[in-house]
């Protein structure tokens, strides 16, 4: 079940021996200059009213991600602070019921 089971050998025919052919001495091609081929994808281009609606949507980008981060920041203050209140009140009821006995 476990035993490798391999594929048939290659029957392709072996290859012939390459043969060497001296290549024929030809004259170089006269230089033609070759025009670059036109382009069909559109280019882009920014009006003032478009580059001003860019600006616009970039900052209120900017701004949107500053305030979800502020508000994390924001979020892990307020649990180190009542996690720090917490564990003083359970210190001062620890010390308390410890003088109690």
């Amino acid at each position: 079940m476990f035993t490798p089971k391999y594929p048939p050998q290659d029957t392709a025919p072996a290859p012939a021996p390459a043969t060497v052919q001296t290549p024929a001495v030809q004259a170089p091609a006269p230089a033609v200059p070759v025009a670059a081929p036109a382009s069909n994808q559109p280019t882009v281009q920014l009006t003032p009213g478009s580059a001003l609606a860019l600006a616009a949507g970039g900052g209120a980008v900017v701004l949107v991600v500053g305030a979800v981060l502020v508000s994390m920041l924001l979020a892990v203050a307020i649990t180190a602070i009542s996690v720090a209140v917490t564990a003083v009140v359970l210190r001062f009821l620890i010390t308390d019921l410890r003088k109690g006995h």
